[in-house]
């Protein structure tokens, strides 16, 4: 499994690509940062954006790409940018057929380092020994793409089998799939539309009733 991490940003933009199945040992084949000038216009930046994904895909061709979920922050500028960032990763991939995951900072770190509440720097640190690179990743960004990357290799297998069971959980009680349903008569067939259920009757005896009165 090859997966394209993304870390989106309009200042920097991380990305990084690795390649590995869950259990054995991962390969880091590429990490960097798309950068664009803060003075630009905004429609300039996303076009650089992504000219820059695009030209990660082009190199790596991944047959995932994870993509840092948005969440809540009290600087409305800087998650609107990520918000942004992101969809451009999205549409990227999407446009090529490519499957997209998000996955939540707190994932990811609890994925990596076992604690969703981890600094940047321990999951830099355990990025850097799960992929056994030299040195953790400069800038931040980047390590943290690697780290979306690895999350979602470590995390898909369990997924696709969620996903798997829950399919088959909507197919096993599709109409005419789960069994005979029950009648609510003996003969076994239900009342015709807008039709009155027979009378329940104390004995043989009893005259029936009409919808108007008694019966002379």
């Amino acid at each position: 499994m090859r997966v394209l991490g993304v870390d989106p940003g309009l200042t920097r933009c991380g990305v990084g690509v690795v390649e590995g199945v869950a259990g054995r040992p991962l390969t880091m084949l590429g990490v960097g940062v798309v950068r664009t000038p803060a003075d630009a216009e905004l429609g300039d930046r996303l076009v650089a954006v992504e000219q820059g994904i695009e030209a990660w895909l082009d190199e790596y061709s991944p047959g995932y790409v994870a993509v840092e979920r948005v969440f809540a922050q009290h600087n409305v500028r800087t998650v609107m940018g990520t918000a942004q960032a992101s969809a451009i990763a999205m549409l990227c991939a999407a446009r090529r057929g490519i499957p997209v995951a998000l996955h939540t900072p707190s994932e990811v770190k609890a994925a990596v380092t076992g604690s969703g509440r981890a600094e940047k720097a321990q999951v830099g640190a355990m990025v850097t020994r799960l992929l056994r690179l030299d040195a953790p990743p400069k800038p931040a960004d980047a390590a943290d793409a690697l780290a979306l990357a690895i999350c979602h290799i470590w995390r898909a297998p369990a997924q696709n089998r969620l996903q798997q069971a829950v399919a088959a959980h909507r197919r096993s009680g599709a109409p005419g799939t789960s069994g005979t349903p029950r009648t609510p008569g003996a003969s076994g067939t239900a009342p015709a539309p807008g039709a009155s259920a027979a009378p329940r009757t104390s004995g043989a005896s009893r005259a029936p009733r009409t919808l108007k009165g008694r019966t002379a």
